[in-house]
């Protein structure tokens, strides 16, 4: 049976994509925390545009914020910008292939903390799912590096895999606080509700990040604006992404939304191979294979 989420989730994940192909262009021209800001700063005039269109243009009523929408909402910017400084901090480390790859915890966490903060339930099935395509991507993460999936166990108890572990706990924060953040406004309008979420989500995390980059890189945020083309470009498909992640957590269970997510890396590795001809050892092979092998059981499952 046909489920709105599904095709909502996997434009979600392209537009990831192509938000972070972006952001890695950019990434010559600004630092790690400019190039971060870009992401929030340009896509806060298109969020604020797609809620106002939706308003005035296809007749959704404003929701009426309360303060379970305010808290949820604060909660899950400031996880979300919590988990991006935590991963970026991991990138100091001599073995921060270990703790990006324990980050990618973050779908497990998320069905975790969905059901102690929402009462969100997921199948049997869905749990198979999830945990097949964990495997996938942990192999993929780990695929080129010399420890190996056997160095990965043993390093559990590292200061790497425990960052990699929080910065994944604090992106599941976020996503289901996102999702309890837009049920909180109520309503029928799934598509308002997501896109008002959005919108002052998106507008808080910008003024965190401005007032941030103007105390610790003075000069990043005149380098952002001069960098309008590309940045400009970040902005627009970072808020489709959101927009199609904040629409899909709304109408849908967080962990299956971020399970069928991660589809995301089978984009990266066509792309891979088609644009740049990069090659594809037999780790990653198989670890893409578990992936679409774990999506594929998370839906029949449905």
């Amino acid at each position: 049976m046909f489920e709105l989420w599904i095709p909502i989730t996997i434009t979600a994940a392209f537009m990831q994509n192509v938000r972070s192909a972006l952001q890695k262009h950019l990434k010559s021209k600004l630092s790690t925390g400019g190039a971060t800001y870009v992401r929030f700063f340009y896509a806060v005039p298109f969020a604020l545009l797609y809620a106002v269109s939706l308003h005035n243009g296809f007749g959704y009523p404003l929701p009426s914020p309360n303060l379970t929408f305010a808290i949820f909402g604060v909660i899950g910017g400031v996880s979300q910008i919590a988990a991006t400084a935590l991963l970026v901090y991991l990138f100091s480390f001599r073995n921060f292939a270990v703790g990006t790859t324990y980050s990618k915890t973050e779908t497990l966490q998320a069905a975790i903390f969905g059901l102690v903060i929402l009462g969100d339930t997921i199948g049997t099935s869905a749990i198979i799912g999830i945990m097949i395509s964990l495997v996938g991507v942990m192999a993929i993460s780990m695929a080129r590096q010399e420890a190996g999936m056997n160095g990965l166990l043993t390093s559990l108890t590292q200061k790497t895999a425990l960052i990699g572990l929080a910065s994944g706990a604090a992106f599941g924060i976020s996503a289901v606080a996102y999702r309890a953040s837009s049920l909180a406004l109520g309503g029928e309008g799934f598509l308002m509700q997501a896109s008002f979420t959005l919108a002052c989500v998106t507008l808080l995390q910008a003024l965190i990040m401005t007032a941030y980059l103007k105390v610790r890189e003075p000069g990043q945020i005149t380098a952002v604006i001069r960098n309008w083309k590309v940045a400009g470009l970040v902005g627009l498909s970072g808020m489709l992404g959101s927009a199609c992640w904040f629409t899909a957590m709304t109408i849908q269970n967080v962990a299956y939304v971020r399970a069928l997510g991660q589809v995301e890396l089978v984009f990266t590795f066509i792309a891979s191979y088609v644009f740049f001809k990069e090659r594809t050892n037999r780790v990653e092979f198989i670890g893409i294979m578990a992936i679409v092998a774990g999506i594929v059981v998370l839906l029949l499952g449905r």
